[in-house]
């Protein structure tokens, strides 16, 4: 299966930003955590990281191209705001699933919306890293 990882603003800055929110572990970690899961089952797997929604958009609209099957995001801030990034979710008729490391629903009232989830295929929040590999899982499960 081909699935692309999509990650917004401040990602990047894993294990170094509020590390009592969002852990210890690094981005890197985060980016080879998933890249050996996706060889160890043999998908094909792209990861990608932008400060810039355009960035974003740019990914999403070529995966639409390029046959990509399910995709994982974490949009960041984007979440609460990027109608733009919601138009370019929903262009695409695969799964897609949205990931927080946060509970973003114990967090400050403006993070407890995201105007992205309702486009996706369902939403993980809360279970830090973990949540990338369980909407792996479920992207990958065999459907009848």
């Amino acid at each position: 299966m081909k699935l692309l990882v999509l990650n917004g603003p401040n990602l990047n800055f894993l294990g170094i930003r509020e590390k009592g929110i969002y852990g210890t572990e690094t981005y890197e970690s985060l980016v080879s955590m998933m890249e050996d899961k996706a060889r160890r089952e043999g998908h094909e797997l792209e990861v990608c990281q932008s400060n810039s929604e355009g960035d974003l958009i740019d990914k999403l609209q070529e995966a639409y191209h390029s046959g990509v099957e399910g995709i994982i995001i974490n949009p960041g801030a984007f979440t609460h705001y990027s109608y733009a990034i919601r138009d370019a979710l929903a262009s695409l008729e695969i799964p897609k699933i949205e990931v927080h490391i946060s509970n973003v629903h114990k967090r400050e009232e403006f993070r407890h919306v995201s105007v992205t989830a309702p486009v996706c295929t369902g939403q993980i929040v809360g279970l830090g890293l973990l949540g990338y590999v369980l909407a792996m899982d479920y992207l990958t499960a065999p459907r009848n």
